[in-house]
């Protein structure tokens, strides 16, 4: 049975003010999808108030907790995934997530619900056994619009006021000073020549527990903290950006909100020396392109290149290249998956490649696992790839050799 048949039609047999299983049902029926829920977060985990769908098939109830960490949904808020996953055990994003096991995804959507202050307080998540082959960017839309007026309704019912937020708040603002946060490095590489061309910096939280950044970044944005918490991976970064050999770029990702607070730009200005690139991800909406845009130029005039991350993967991703007017281009790993298998991400990286040529920018491709990926890469044109294939994320200091920064 498919998921779109599986799913049915929005019950109307519910009591009327049974407002979000409602929406939960229209959404998992707009987008042919097996199971809705609407989750709200607590201390590393979440509390699913509302789902309806194929519940026992999936393995979801109605009241069950989940931990946010190793979750779509903390890797969705801080930029790690995209809000549309397609092929989930396929991707190597998520196909040896615990998750995707136990909840058996194959895809998955989803959008935050957010509190009276905008933070997230909690997700609306759409999930299906299958590919999700029919889901697009309209689909992230559709989840968008459904978790807004859910968010509504919890604001009304005072929804996302727990007492522990100052509590949690006050936990991530003293894990950040003490300043533990372990800056690595991911190889940029000549697909033709295996040549190193620049690393991307990530951030490890050693010290926060759990087997990834991405519960922390999360939960620092939950509280309000998160452009405080890019700043401080920012200055570990940059601390090591000069022993950086002659002719390599350093990336930083950096969100669209980070780019707009002025001590994370001074950071950057201070730094200009140093061959830097700040990588924009696509994951992230930006609200206001005039101030981003604004920001991006005085960098370039400074020697900061501007490079958008994960494109093809997030919010109207031709308009958003168009508008950033990147030096650097990203695929999203959605794109390099099963490329040499799959015509129609053959003829979208081609494109790709034709339009980076015609705007001068540098295109490279993420996620770089397989042999098979890179050669029909080489074939269509893309010059640099990053990934597992190519090399892995390593200390900083293992890097570029000397004392850690």
């Amino acid at each position: 049975m498919s998921a779109a048949a599986a799913t049915g039609t929005p019950q109307t047999d519910r009591p009327a003010g049974d407002w979000v299983h409602w929406l939960l049902d229209a959404a998992r029926t707009r987008l042919g999808m097996e199971v809705a829920w609407v989750s709200l977060f607590t201390e590393g985990s979440q509390l699913i108030t509302a789902a309806t769908g194929a519940l026992d098939a999936m393995n979801v109830q109605e009241g069950m907790r989940a931990p946010l960490e190793g979750s779509y949904c903390v890797r969705v808020l801080s930029g790690q995934l995209p809000a549309v996953v397609t092929g989930a055990g396929r991707d190597p994003r998520t196909r040896d997530l615990e998750v995707t096991g136990e909840l058996r995804i194959g895809s998955y959507v989803g959008a935050p619900v957010r509190g009276p202050d905008a933070r997230p307080i909690g997700m609306l998540c759409c999930l299906s056994r299958d590919a999700g082959a029919q889901l697009d960017g309209e689909s992230v839309r559709t989840v968008e619009l459904l978790a807004d007026l859910i968010s509504d309704h919890f604001r009304q019912a005072g929804a996302g006021t727990a007492p522990d937020l100052a509590a949690r708040r006050a936990r991530v603002r003293a894990f950040l000073a003490q300043g533990a946060v372990e800056v690595h490095l991911q190889p940029v590489v000549e697909l033709t020549t295996g040549r190193t061309a620049g690393y991307e910096a990530l951030s490890r939280f050693p010290g926060w527990g759990g087997d990834g950044p991405a519960a922390l970044f999360a939960e620092a944005a939950a509280v309000g903290v998160g452009v405080e918490l890019e700043e401080a991976a920012l200055r570990a970064t940059l601390a090591g950006a000069g022993r950086l050999p002659d002719g390599l770029t350093l990336g930083v990702n950096l969100s669209p909100d980070a780019l707009l607070c002025p001590t994370v730009v001074d950071a950057l200005l201070e730094h200009a020396g140093c061959p830097l690139a700040v990588e924009i991800t696509e994951h992230s909406r930006v609200d206001d392109y005039e101030a981003v845009v604004a920001v991006t130029r005085g960098l370039r005039r400074a020697g900061v290149a501007v490079s958008v991350d994960d494109a093809g993967a997030g919010y109207a991703s031709l308009r958003h290249i168009l508008r950033l007017d990147p030096d650097v281009i990203k695929l999203d790993i959605g794109l390099v998956v099963g490329l040499h298998t799959d015509p129609a991400r053959q003829a979208m990286t081609s494109a790709m490649v034709a339009f980076a040529d015609e705007t001068g920018a540098r295109l490279v491709a993420e996620g770089v696992e397989h042999t098979e990926e890179r050669d029909v890469l080489v074939a269509r044109g893309v010059r640099y790839g990053q990934g597992y294939l190519l090399g892995r994320p390593r200390p900083a200091a293992e890097v570029l050799g000397g004392s850690p920064a």
